[in-house]
């Protein structure tokens, strides 16, 4: 590599600024900053960071207990907000995932024609398959 090669790849790099992966971008979330988040986790029902992390949207650090201090700031702001507004509306507004129930899984085309044959006939295909068959 020539001298103007290494001084053109020094340039380039000079206004690039490295950060290595998976490293939070800002300070470290003050231990006073930690403690307020995990005290507003736990009344709004949750045991630690990672029991929040879907619920809240935490990333793997985060559900580690490891914050910035504007991500920390962030999430705080966050649950007061929902405290303030599970006390004006004596309820505690926690994201609902869907029941087991309530999700409904899509019928097949295979399924639907299914449902037409005889009963008997999907029996006795069943057999001629090797299948144990008996009525309910």
């Amino acid at each position: 590599m020539g001298a103007s090669q290494s001084d053109s790849l020094k340039d380039a790099t000079s206004t690039v600024s490295l950060m290595a992966f998976g490293q939070p971008a800002g300070p470290p979330a003050t231990a006073k900053q930690t403690r307020e988040l995990l005290e507003l986790l736990n009344a709004a029902g949750h045991t630690d960071f990672r029991d929040a992390r879907g619920p809240m949207g935490f990333n793997q650090r985060q559900a580690g207990g490891r914050f910035t201090r504007d991500e920390a700031d962030a999430f705080i702001a966050q649950l007061q907000e929902w405290a303030e507004i599970a006390e004006s509306a004596d309820a505690v507004p926690t994201p609902v995932a869907p029941t087991p129930q309530a999700i409904k899984p899509k019928v097949t085309a295979a399924e639907r024609s299914l449902k037409s044959v005889p009963a008997e006939v999907l029996a006795a295909e069943l057999q001629r398959r090797g299948w144990v068959v008996m009525e309910p």
